[in-house]
């Protein structure tokens, strides 16, 4: 079976909780913590194993922080692998507010990390043995890591023969689209982002990724559109999944749940199509779950029986893109 590697970038702990109403300028009495690892890449290990399968997870660490992330990986059982930093591992927050359900999330910038410290990281990946099947990268990139690190971690994964994942945004996502990547997981708004303009409707969406398919900027788009489920295209056509209604309590790390998925299917044998709904599967599981807890694998299971995809390609029809790997 195909190994499975994740890079985070801008790890982070996550710490989740609740207080009875936010009120601006009180003392707000919180609800026990709870702290579980985060940050893009290590989500997506984290929901593989949670559904039954193995990543190993890369990540730069740094202070008391970066120790404690450490430990909450161990008490997940996660393969991982900490590279040293100077700076400390930034914390995260999420809180409910009970008398209206909403969520709010509180996002710091990361440590800045050095040249040395994110060639690094770099070296890290170029170095293993034997080569991952699907090299993984998730989420931001810190202060003082350059706009191009992840078209740089493309061109490394071509090189090694690894399929590339990238689940990030703004420039960096510019970037990394640019050199080519196997698999794509943008938002609308990253789609947007991508396109220059703001896209409407369900035939736009399609329309501007087939061309990031034709083009050769990416093997496979998967669009993630929150409640609305998601739309996979690739060369051979086009796929659309809605889940079914569920009740949400936290939309933290659906998509990294998303691509865990589609990725896990892929790895076990299953087609296209068959590990998209995995990966939609997934995603919608996650958000059942309060805080940072991603999916449950009976949740998910139960819900993958119920996903039928609905092909949005006519019959015989292909999307054509220029010959020669891309990301691979």
């Amino acid at each position: 079976m195909q190994t499975i590697v994740t890079l985070t970038m801008n790890p982070a702990i996550d710490l989740s909780s609740a207080v009875d109403r936010v009120v601006p300028g009180h003392k707000l009495r919180c609800k026990p913590p709870r702290y579980e690892p985060g940050g893009g890449g290590i989500n997506v290990g984290r929901a593989i194993r949670k559904l039954g399968g193995e990543a190993v997870v890369y990540y730069p660490a740094g202070g008391a922080t970066g120790q404690a992330l450490q430990e909450l990986l161990d008490q997940e059982g996660l393969d991982h692998h900490a590279i040293p930093i100077k700076g400390w591992t930034r914390i995260n927050g999420a809180v409910v507010d009970e008398s209206t359900g909403q969520q709010y999330r509180f996002i710091a910038p990361g440590p800045e990390l050095s040249e040395a410290e994110w060639q690094g990281c770099l070296n890290e990946l170029a170095a293993l043995r034997p080569t991952p099947g699907y090299l993984v990268a998730s989420g931001s990139l810190p202060p003082g890591v350059p706009e191009d690190f992840y078209a740089r971690l493309a061109r490394l994964a071509g090189d090694a023969g690894s399929r590339f994942a990238v689940d990030t945004s703004g420039a960096a996502l510019a970037r990394a689209v640019s050199t080519g990547v196997y698999l794509l997981k943008p938002s609308l708004r990253e789609l947007s982002q991508l396109a220059g303009r703001e896209i409407r409707g369900e035939s736009q969406q399609r329309e501007v990724a087939e061309h990031l398919v034709r083009s050769g900027k990416s093997e496979v788009v998967l669009l993630s559109l929150g409640a609305e489920g998601a739309l996979m295209v690739w060369a051979e056509g086009s796929a659309r999944l809605r889940p079914p209604p569920v009740p949400v309590q936290s939309t933290v790390g659906a998509g990294d749940s998303m691509v865990a998925g589609f990725l896990l299917g892929l790895v076990r044998g299953q087609s296209l199509t068959d590990a998209f709904r995995l990966g939609v599967a997934a995603a919608t599981a996650t958000v059942m779950n309060p805080g940072t807890q991603l999916c449950r694998r009976e949740d998910t299971e139960r819900l993958y029986e119920q996903l039928v995809p609905s092909s949005e390609t006519p019959a015989g029809q292909r999307l054509v893109r220029p010959s020669g790997p891309v990301g691979s």
